[in-house]
C-alpha cells in the first residue's frame, strides 16, 4: 500500500476522552500500515513535530465557548455572534490550509469535529475547506448533535444543517454504531461505513510492578471489593445505579470513580456524592491520582493510569443510559473483568447479539441483578470463564485486525487501488 501523510483534525487530542482514545488506535493501525499521522487541534499531547495547535480550535477557548453558550441557550442569534463565528471560521480555515501545506497532508480524518457542535467555527471552517478543495476526507463520527438533548434548542440550525455533518462528495463518513448509520442516512441522505471501537485484543495487557500498590493507594481494604466505574461523572453515565447496586448487595465494597466531570459541570457529581452518603456507600472520586500518564502529584502521591487499575478491579460497573459505543465495555473485557451493564440501546443492538456474557439490568437494579453480582464475585471459576469467553469473542469482532481491514477499504475508496495491489491480486496489502 502506498504510504500517505494523514492529518487528524479535532478540537483536542489529549487525555482519556473517547475521541482521543480511538484516535490513538486509528493512528497506531494506520502507522502499522505504513502511513504517517499528524494532528491539528486546540490541544494535543502528540508532540510538536507532528502537531499544529491552534488555540481557537479548542472548545473551551473563551470566544468559542461564548458562541456555544449563546448558540444553545437562545432561539434567535445575535448579529455579533454571527460575526464572531465568521471571523473565527476564516481564521481556522487559514490555519487548516497551512497545516495541510506545511505537513504535506494527503488525507484528512475529522474526529467528531463534523458531528458534535462543541466548536461551531471549526466545523464550518473544515466544511468550507473541503468544499473549496475537494480534499479527500474521512469524517469519523462518534456521536451526533441530535443524540444530545442540550443541542436541540438552538439558534444555529443553519450551521448544524450545513456542517454537522456536511454532505460533500469527497467526504467518506464513518460511524461507530448501526443506529448512527441509520439516523445519518434518514436525516441527511448520507451513506456511511460502520467501524466499531476496538482494542488490541491480539496483544493481552502486560503487568508490571508499578501498580501493585494501587488498591492501597485507592483506600481499598484487603477484604473489600473494588467496584470500578471507569467513566467521567456525567449524568448519562448513570452512576447512581452502581451506588444502589452496592447498597442492595450488602457486600463490603467501595465504588472507585476514575474521572472527573470534565466540561459538563459538577452538579451531577454533587448529586452522586449525596446519594452515596444517603445510602451509606463508600464512593471514592480519584481523578487526581488516575491520569493519562503515570507520575506524581505535587504533594508526593503516586499517579496511576486507568490501565493500572483495571487488573485489580473485582467488578466493572457500566450503568450508562446513553453511549455512542462503549469504550469502557471493551476495556473491561480486555482486562478480563466481570462487568455489569445497563442495557443502553447501542449495547442492545450492536454488542449483545455477539454473545457476550455480562450481568445486565434494564434501567433499574433488580433482585436478579444483585444475585448475579454476588454469584460471580463468590465463584472465581465462573468469573474467569466469563472473562475468557468475552475476550475470545472480542478478539473476533473488536480487534485491531478488524479496524485494519476497514481502514484498507476506506483508503481504497479515497485513493483507489494501488498498482501493486492490483498486480498481486489477493496478496497482503501491506507488502
Amino acid at each position: 500500500m502506498i504510504s500517505r501523510r494523514i492529518g487528524f483534525v479535532s478540537t483536542r487530542f489529549s487525555g482519556t476522552d473517547g475521541v482521543s482514545l480511538e484516535t490513538n488506535k486509528w493512528a497506531a493501525v494506520l502507522e502499522r500500515m505504513g502511513h504517517t499521522c499528524c494532528y491539528f487541534a486546540g490541544a494535543s499531547d502528540r508532540g510538536p513535530a507532528r502537531s499544529r495547535c491552534v488555540p481557537e480550535a479548542l472548545f473551551s477557548h473563551p470566544a468559542v465557548h461564548a458562541i456555544y453558550v449563546t448558540a444553545f441557550s437562545n432561539r434567535t442569534r445575535p448579529p455579533e455572534t454571527t460575526r464572531l463565528i465568521q471571523q473565527l471560521k476564516e481564521h481556522l480555515k487559514e490555519q487548516i490550509c497551512a497545516f495541510v501545506r506545511d505537513f504535506e497532508i494527503e488525507l484528512l480524518i475529522s474526529e467528531n469535529a463534523l458531528a458534535i457542535p462543541m466548536n461551531i467555527p471549526l466545523g464550518l471552517a473544515l466544511t468550507e475547506f473541503i468544499a473549496e478543495t475537494g480534499f479527500p476526507t474521512i469524517a469519523h463520527h462518534h456521536d451526533f448533535f441530535w443524540e444530545r438533548k442540550r443541542f436541540l434548542a438552538n439558534c444555529v440550525w443553519d450551521y448544524l444543517n450545513m456542517a454537522f455533518p456536511p454532505h460533500l462528495p469527497s467526504i467518506h463518513h464513518v460511524v461507530i454504531n448501526s443506529s448512527g448509520a441509520n439516523q445519518l442516512s434518514l436525516r441527511t441522505g448520507i451513506s456511511s461505513l460502520l467501524v466499531p471501537n476496538v482494542m488490541d485484543f491480539h496483544h493481552p495487557p502486560p503487568r508490571d510492578e508499578y501498580a501493585r500498590d494501587v488498591r492501597a493507594a485507592l483506600g481499598i481494604q484487603p477484604d473489600e471489593y473494588l467496584f470500578l466505574q471507569p467513566t467521567r461523572v456525567v449524568q448519562r453515565k448513570g452512576i447512581e445505579h452502581a451506588i444502589e447496586l452496592i447498597h442492595q448487595s450488602g457486600l463490603d465494597a467501595r465504588l472507585v470513580i476514575s474521572h472527573a466531570s470534565g466540561d459538563e459541570g459538577d452538579a451531577y457529581e454533587q448529586r452522586v456524592r449525596r446519594f452515596a452518603a444517603l445510602l451509606n456507600v463508600r464512593a471514592s472520586f480519584v481523578s487526581d491520582i488516575i491520569q493519562n500518564e503515570r507520575g506524581w502529584t505535587p504533594d508526593g502521591r503516586k499517579i496511576y493510569t486507568l490501565r493500572d487499575v483495571y487488573p485489580w478491579a473485582d467488578l466493572v460497573t457500566y450503568p450508562s443510559d446513553i453511549e455512542g459505543f462503549g469504550n469502557a465495555f471493551l476495556e473491561a473485557i480486555y482486562f478480563h473483568c466481570p462487568i455489569v451493564v445497563n442495557t443502553y440501546s447501542i449495547y442492545d443492538i450492536d454488542i449483545k447479539p455477539k454473545g457476550f456474557r455480562v450481568i445486565e439490568f434494564d434501567g433499574f437494579i433488580t433482585a436478579e441483578t444483585v444475585q448475579r453480582v454476588r454469584q460471580v464475585l463468590k465463584d472465581e471459576r465462573m468469573a474467569q470463564e466469563m472473562a475468557e469467553h468475552n475476550y475470545e469473542l472480542a478478539k473476533w469482532h473488536y480487534s485491531y485486525t478488524t479496524l485494519e481491514r476497514r481502514l484498507q477499504v476506506l483508503m481504497t475508496d479515497c485513493f483507489g487501488e494501488s498498482p501493486n495491489n492490483r498486480a498481486e491480486g489477493n496478496g497482503d496489502a501491506r507488502k
